[in-house]
């Protein structure tokens, strides 16, 4: 029988192959059957998979430097509401195929609100 690593190297499931050992213990502490340890751990997989996409994506834009809203100052800019921030960063306009425009003078971080990060 083949070893584990061994056979997740060969499928490709490369985070997965790093993160197991907590995969495993989460399902151990959550007494997981093993649908539910095998949607866990694929879980992982695709967690990693995305996040390497959104990162090879942001590096191929070549973005001077990477603002999140999660980073930005509200205490500099009182008069932002981070209730309709939060919102937006939900993306739901989109669906409601709602356009948005963020107006101010210059300097006030109308640049740093978007990229959401995800």
């Amino acid at each position: 029988m083949m070893e584990l690593h061994a056979l997740l190297e060969r499928l490709k499931l490369e985070h997965l192959r790093t993160q197991l050992d907590g995969v495993c213990e989460q399902a151990a502490k959550s007494d997981l059957d093993y649908q539910g340890f095998l949607v866990r751990a694929l879980e992982a997989e695709w967690r990693g998979r995305q996040q390497r996409g959104i990162d090879i994506r942001l590096r191929m834009a070549r973005f001077p430097w990477l603002k999140t809203l999660e980073q930005f100052e509200f205490e500099c800019q009182p008069s932002l509401d981070r209730k309709v921030m939060r919102e937006l960063a939900g993306l739901s306009f989109v669906d409601r195929a709602e356009n948005v425009v963020l107006l101010g003078p210059p300097g006030v971080g109308k640049t740093h609100l978007p990229p959401v990060s995800g």
